[in-house]
């Protein structure tokens, strides 16, 4: 009895194609499906993963392989064949190229350049040659440009005979003899106008660049704040060197939220994904912050040490540090995730610290003031029903605990929302100031304010 293939899922489609070891067969049906499903069919046959890469037409193969996770694209190229891995790189756009050779040791990125072709490889060192983590590195040199002499009827021309090279036809840059950028000009002004107007008569000036060195979270929120699929990069001294396109930057502030969440949770940011990543390696970056935070927590014993006599005399004390230390973690853990955030979308800047400071002033102001009443009401009330737990004196210890908790909250706001700013203004990454590292500094300080407050209501009393 045939199989009705079509009524298969993609997954037993594919086996099935397998099973018949046709290789026309084969390549037909994966060049009949949307990149995004082969891209699936190839996560979860790993084994096939090569031979699916080199069935299909080569330029699929390159819009599938710059989707597919670093792991998987390490694997394809160990696996295929020296002439299909070149058609692959060759056909690959120089950034989506660059991004996947500068995650590889120097001894493979070099065998591998010397499988492309002299055009290719000259812009593949070139843009390999730009700092780590600048533009440079995520420009593509594949985008259509124009000259001020021209009419519209040559640019329309000229949009058919090399419009297929470039990764993108939306935008038209204008540049003059030397090469520099004049303007960008969006195609439907081209296709709108008449075929004897000049370019330079549709020029404005009103043009957005990035610089060729320029950080790629800056290019981040260029992209943001102008609503562009691509922006034109130059060099210092204006010449046209390449763009940038969103999908780009899309997958910068991907890798971005990643390693900030991953600072953020107190550990060192993984550069590769979770389960590929060596347990020695993983150790490594998960023990140097545990190491300093346990040294900072050490800090809080020392403290509680310096307070011992109060403790022993008043032993009450004792039974509020977790509740003190935790409030104190948790409203600055809060802060912290705030600004940290809010900086990394480019809603706060280093000139808006003062605002920040007045906010969680009062910010720190009512939220300590409401666990402060609520510790404050729960020791009164429960002493009502108990009254031998807090003693005589509970009044003195309700009124103790309810005023250090204000104060411990509103150290705790504080130095979680200026910390991130003071790092960035020293240069250093805000994400650094973590949760867990803004309460290990919280901790030490609020046992430090609960028990001169405590002192202060309990002097003579209990101590």
């Amino acid at each position: 009895m045939a199989i009705d293939i079509e009524s298969l899922s993609l997954q037993e489609q594919f086996e099935e194609v397998i099973r018949e070891d046709n290789k026309l067969h084969i390549q037909d049906f994966l060049n009949s499906q949307n990149i995004s499903d082969v891209a699936e069919l190839i996560s979860e046959n790993e084994d096939y993963a090569a031979q699916i890469i080199s069935s299909l037409a080569v330029h699929r193969a390159a819009g599938t392989f710059k989707i597919l996770d670093l792991s998987a694209q390490k694997d394809i190229i160990q696996n295929l064949p020296p002439l299909k891995t070149a058609e692959l790189l060759n056909e690959l756009p120089s950034d989506d190229r660059t991004a996947f050779l500068e995650e590889l040791p120097n001894e493979v990125v070099r065998e591998l350049i010397k499988l492309l072709n002299p055009e290719e490889r000259k812009i593949t060192l070139a843009l390999l040659g730009y700092p780590e983590g600048s533009v440079g590195r995520l420009m593509t040199t594949d985008y259509l440009s124009v000259e001020e002499d021209w009419s519209t009827q040559d640019v329309l021309d000229h949009i058919r005979q090399f419009g297929k090279d470039s990764e993108t036809i939306d935008v038209i840059y204008v540049i003059n003899k030397m090469g520099q950028l004049v303007d960008d000009v969006r195609i439907r002004e081209f296709l709108l106008a008449p075929p004897e107007k000049m370019v330079h008569e549709l020029v404005d000036g009103r043009y957005i660049a990035l610089n060729v060195k320029d950080d790629q979270e800056s290019a981040n929120q260029v992209f943001k704040m102008n609503n562009r699929v691509a922006l034109p990069v130059v060099d210092d001294h204006n010449l046209m060197l390449g763009i940038v396109t969103i999908d780009d930057v899309l997958w910068v502030a991907n890798e971005e939220f990643s390693e900030d969440m991953q600072k953020m949770g107190g550990t060192e940011a993984l550069d590769e994904p979770y389960l590929e990543i060596p347990i020695l390696k993983l150790f490594k970056k998960r023990a140097v912050w545990l190491i300093v935070l346990f040294i900072g927590e050490m800090l809080t014993a020392t403290a509680m040490g310096y307070y011992e006599n109060e403790i022993q005399k008043a032993v009450v004390l004792a039974l509020f540090i977790p509740l003190i230390i935790s409030s104190g973690g948790n409203s600055g853990s809060q802060a912290s995730t705030l600004i940290i955030q809010a900086m990394a979308v480019g809603e706060i800047s280093l000139t808006d610290w003062w605002r920040v400071m007045k906010r969680e002033i009062m910010s720190g102001l009512l939220l300590g003031s409401v666990l402060g009443i609520i510790g404050f009401s729960r020791i009164m009330v429960w002493s009502q029903f108990f009254p031998d737990i807090y003693g005589q004196h509970y009044i003195y210890v309700a009124l103790a605990v309810g005023c250090s908790l204000l104060g411990v909250v509103m150290l705790g706001t504080l130095t979680g929302s200026m910390l991130p700013i003071l790092l960035k203004k020293i240069g250093a990454d805000p994400a650094v100031s973590s949760a867990p590292f803004v309460a290990t500094l919280v901790d030490v300080a609020g046992l430090i304010i609960y028990f001169s407050v405590a002192y202060i209501f309990l002097k003579g009393l209990l101590l």
